[in-house]
């Protein structure tokens, strides 16, 4: 019987080399696509090659192309010769601050980058799942609307209608994204037309702070991973605005592969979900600092600055009841101290080699 054949972009971040894992372990056959864009657009610290490294040593048969997603013609190749039974998507330039620095190569990755795989998918093996990793950021600066209390150590909804935080009938529209927001924005609502217009099981994972011990976390992106490094390091962290008290869902990069693998085993047409860690798994990063120490036993270093980053929440934690719905067999295993001990060890296992 042949193998289940699985295209990953991105496939050496955090999620693309999570997600090429697990369906390893499922039997998969797993092609990785990456070009290691990331060193590009963060300097020698985003770099991934260790990772795609990684990969190449402990995945038999696991097949990395150097590719761009932004070459169209490379990509209608590429997929016209792979075939592959399922499509994830996790490629992109994920930072706001970064993407106001360089507009044009933000939306050419995570917009234009989005459509040619999409097309591609559809001229050749429009059947397979497509599976997009969207951010909760197309939500803008939204969420910061709602009524809000103030607590010791966090911001916190002062609204019933979100007790289990935020769902996927939260509205898109008229806010403050920044402009990798509305790149992420772009692409989101071109997966969901591919999947309503042609018939395509797409789905569109709006992501939470995604974590765990494989991540290249830099102050641009990747909070809980860079805020880690600093502590280890015995580095300034800055904290830019809202006292510190702002709120994250924090989700393990294996808990989004095993959704991920859910869905592409039982695939629906142009779904929307909200993939976080749920408010079981949200902290703000006052309290992060406080659950890295006590691992760690060092003094988090950190200096306040009072200015927070444009379209930045003040609280986000993604209501999981629609997931939960659609996919009951699935759920949270990695709880948040369990997550922040396997990154410290990874942290430390990094500077020892």
């Amino acid at each position: 019987m042949q193998k289940k054949k699985i295209l990953v972009t991105g496939s050496s971040g955090l999620i693309g080399s999570e997600v090429c894992t697990f369906f390893h372990s499922r039997g998969c056959a797993v092609h990785g696509l990456d070009n290691n864009q990331r060193a590009v657009f963060f300097g020698p610290q985003g770099d991934t090659r260790w990772n795609q490294q990684r990969l190449e040593r402990g995945l038999p048969g696991f097949v990395h192309h150097e590719a761009d997603i932004r070459d169209r013609q490379a990509m209608l190749e590429l997929i016209a010769g792979l075939r592959p039974d399922v499509i994830v998507h996790a490629a992109a330039q994920p930072s706001h601050d970064r993407a106001a620095a360089i507009p044009f190569d933000d939306f050419d990755t995570n917009a234009v980058g989005t459509l040619n795989l999409l097309e591609s998918a559809r001229r050749t093996c429009p059947e397979s799942p497509f599976i997009y990793m969207s951010t909760n950021k197309v939500y803008g600066d939204r969420p910061n609307r709602i009524a809000m209390k103030e607590l010791a150590t966090r911001w916190e909804y002062d609204d019933a209608a979100y007790a289990h935080g935020i769902a996927e009938n939260f509205s898109i529209d008229q806010s403050t994204h920044s402009l990798f927001g509305a790149s992420k924005v772009a692409a989101d609502v071109l997966v969901q037309e591919y999947g309503r217009y042609f018939r395509m099981p797409t789905c569109c994972l709006r992501g939470g702070c995604l974590t765990g011990p494989n991540h290249s976390g830099v102050e641009l992106h990747g909070f809980l991973s860079y805020l880690v490094k600093c502590n280890l390091e015995e580095k300034e962290y800055r904290v830019f605005g809202y006292k510190g008290k702002q709120v994250r869902d924090n989700i393990h990069a294996e808990d989004v592969a095993r959704f991920m693998f859910a869905f592409a085993e039982n695939p629906r047409c142009a779904e929307v979900y909200n993939l976080g860690g749920g408010k079981e798994n949200a902290c703000s990063i006052l309290e992060a600092f406080a659950l890295t120490e006590a691992l760690t036993g060092k003094k988090q270093r950190h200096t306040y600055v009072e200015d927070n980053r444009v379209g930045d929440h003040i609280c986000y934690y993604s209501d999981l009841r629609k997931m939960k719905a659609h996919y009951p067999a699935w759920g949270i295993t990695k709880s948040l101290p369990v997550t922040l001990r396997e990154m410290v060890e990874a942290w430390q296992h990094r500077s020892a080699t």
